[in-house]
């Protein structure tokens, strides 16, 4: 019977539980070496998928190894270079963008504060919590992507659209040591299990604790649409 614990706390810290044992070595997939490529590899990861991301910054990130070479590259070649990514056009300009404003302003590194991450062309609040997290070990705030706004909603967590109300939402309930691993948690069991057209409840280790169960329930609260 698929019901959510009596406090979002309670229900936070059982979820917690079954997921760090179902998935113990979960983490970032994207490939990265150093600060840079993480940035340039999240920016490019919105709307696009990590696996997509790691096969174009292969050869990408052979070719532009510095903000300098970001900076000075042309941007319909750059476009070419990481054609296949969602909406490459764009994100060809702000990787350019990008470069230029790390070189101008930060020394040709990446900074360590929301604000100035950003302040760069194609970063939200998403990207910089990831580059933060994981290039400079700085944990301010979940991350919410598409698997935690899915879950979350559809484990009855919260009840917030945007992907920021939802971070404000989670923060106070999820202990601050596991905002990170919430993240991965979520990202694991989205792609494994609970996925957005088809999630295999009868297979899910949190299907007794999920308002949104389809062995119970005629809705999924992530979307309020019926099944």
């Amino acid at each position: 019977m698929g019901t959510s614990l009596d406090t979002r706390e309670a229900q936070v810290e059982e979820i917690l539980d079954r997921l760090y044992e179902e998935y113990p070595d979960t983490t970032i997939s994207l490939n990265f070496s150093t600060r840079l490529e993480l940035l340039i590899a999240v920016v490019l990861s919105a709307q696009c998928t990590d696996e997509r991301v790691n096969e174009v910054t292969a050869e990408l990130f052979e070719k532009y190894q510095t903000p300098e070479d970001y900076a000075a590259a042309d941007v319909e070649e750059l476009a070419d270079d990481i054609y296949g990514i969602t909406f490459h056009n764009n994100k060809a300009g702000y990787l350019q963008s990008i470069g230029e404003t790390l070189v101008e302003e930060h020394d040709g590194e990446v900074p360590d504060t929301m604000s100035e991450l950003t302040d760069l062309s194609g970063v939200g609040r998403k990207t910089a919590n990831v580059v933060l997290q994981h290039g400079h070990d700085v944990v301010e705030g979940i991350v919410v992507d598409t698997h935690v706004r899915r879950l979350s909603r559809r484990l009855g967590i919260t009840e917030e659209e945007r992907p920021e109300k939802i971070e404000q939402d989670l923060m106070p309930v999820v202990p601050e040591a596991d905002w990170q691993q919430f993240t991965h948690l979520f990202i694991s069991h989205g792609r494994a299990v609970c996925d957005a057209r088809n999630p295999d409840c009868d297979e899910c280790v949190l299907e007794d604790l999920c308002p949104s169960s389809k062995l119970d329930h005629d809705v999924d609260l992530a979307s309020g649409e019926a099944w």
